[in-house]
């Protein structure tokens, strides 16, 4: 059973963030709504992602689109209108599809072509509850595990038996994502925000929602988190959000609804170091993932955790992992040949 909040505002800024463009977001998530969707699905797809941004940063956006741009009709009756067409999605959009009763009624050739062309040019695609009939039809999943709602299952099976479908509530592949839909729709948006900016921040994202957090699927990560106060958890959660713009701790502390010294003595206590400390290990820590994965220089490494100066960053860096992280980045680039290297500094 879930906690009470132990503050008089749950979350850690009680202003609610406006909704964000693309522009202002780090991630875009285009929803396509086929007539008669679930909007159960909708709500639990989209509400992580809304709550995840009143975390001190502007993560997320979304846009809700149908086939033609008009707006459509969900299985209970409510008319929702949507921000634009299919067609008009970019090569590299980030697509889920919602759909339920009826999947395939009003999906157009010219529709499933969207897909196979976001999946040629290596976007992400997503289906939920009886969505990846229409992704399956597309040709677009093969390879993937397939997770969809149980009462499809047979009727999948019997037309694609060639794919492999999951007991799991989700799948979370690389360009990949079909689930159950419904409630499990939270815990798949909670496995995104994980793997984008850390465990600290899905947790207290669920927590926020009332939400107990699936033990299926990525849970043990999660349970180093599970005992500690929630002050510490939002902390956490804020400093995994605002790696790329590091926060003076002052304010870290105000989004956290703690003050500075008993913020501290938490760390310490559960840690053993500061919010200071930990919070630079993070970015470290961030930083190395990045060298090691040889996807950029050790500039933009360094930018890309709120360090400004190349010199502060190495020598931080020496002292943490105990080599300079050129040497870290020409490591990772052994891995991908042709690939340049990172700048020794």
């Amino acid at each position: 059973m879930i906690e009470a909040p132990d503050s008089a505002w749950p979350y850690p800024r009680p202003d609610s963030p406006p909704l964000l463009t693309p522009e202002q977001a780090e991630y875009t998530l285009d929803v396509w709504l086929v007539p008669r969707f679930s909007m159960l699905t909708l709500f639990c797809l989209l509400e992580p992602l809304r709550v995840a941004n009143r975390f001190g940063r502007d993560l997320f956006a979304w846009r809700l689109l149908s086939a033609d741009g008009e707006a459509v009709v969900a299985s209970n009756g409510v008319r929702i209108d949507v921000d634009g067409a299919l067609e008009s999605l970019e090569d590299s959009a980030r697509l889920m599809v919602v759909s339920s009763y009826e999947a395939e009624a009003t999906v157009r050739f010219q529709d499933r072509a969207v897909l196979r062309r976001i999946a040629a040019h290596g976007g992400w695609l997503g289906g939920l509850d009886t969505a990846p009939f229409i992704l399956a039809r597309a040709g677009v999943l093969e390879g993937c595990g397939v997770a969809l709602h149980w009462e499809s299952v047979p009727a999948f099976r019997l037309e694609f038996p060639e794919l492999e479908i999951s007991p799991a509530r989700y799948e979370f592949d690389a360009t990949r994502m079909t689930g159950s839909g419904g409630a499990a729709s939270i815990d798949m948006m909670l496995e995104w925000i994980e793997r984008a900016y850390g465990p600290a921040l899905a947790d207290a994202v669920g927590r926020q929602l009332v939400h107990e957090r699936g033990r299926g699927e990525g849970g043990g990560k999660r349970q180093r988190y599970g005992e500690l106060p929630r002050s510490a958890v939002r902390a956490l959660a804020v400093m995994e959000a605002n790696l790329a713009q590091a926060l003076p701790i002052p304010e870290v502390c105000r989004l956290a609804g703690q003050s500075q010294r008993q913020l501290t003595r938490l760390f310490q206590r559960h840690f053993g170091e500061t919010p200071r400390q930990c919070y630079l290990g993070m970015r470290l820590d961030r930083a190395r993932q990045l060298l090691a994965d040889s996807r950029c220089l050790v500039t933009e490494a360094a930018l890309a955790t709120g360090f400004t100066q190349p010199a502060h960053f190495t020598r931080a860096y020496r002292r943490r992992f105990e080599e300079a992280p050129s040497v870290t980045a020409e490591r990772g680039s052994s891995v991908e040949s042709g690939r340049e290297g990172g700048v020794a500094v």
